[in-house]
């Protein structure tokens, strides 16, 4: 391998292990994120609220967008990952209604 390889080889380690700790973040922050919203199910389900709250959803979608686009991501993509954890998050809230 020549020594500019070599320096690729170490550049794309250095990135990996970058996203491989970035990927633990994400998982561990996803987690928290989780224990949050089981913990409003579950006072939702004792005072009979509706696991939905579609303006909340709409607004915290608008939010993530644009906090998105102030970060350089793309705000659809940012959108389509939040509304899927937010019917993640619904469908734990009806599973603690029943």
């Amino acid at each position: 391998m020549t020594d500019a390889a070599n320096r690729a080889a170490e550049v794309l380690k250095s990135h990996r292990d970058s996203i491989d700790r970035l990927d633990a973040i994400l998982v561990y922050t996803l987690a928290e994120r989780f224990s949050q919203t089981q913990a409003v199910g579950r006072l939702k389900a004792a005072h009979d609220l509706p696991p939905s709250d579609p303006a909340r959803e709409a607004s915290q979608i608008a939010r993530l967008e644009r906090m998105a686009s102030d970060a350089g991501l793309d705000p659809e993509f940012a959108k389509k990952f939040l509304t899927f954890i937010i019917s993640e998050v619904i469908r734990h809230h009806e599973k603690l209604q029943k």
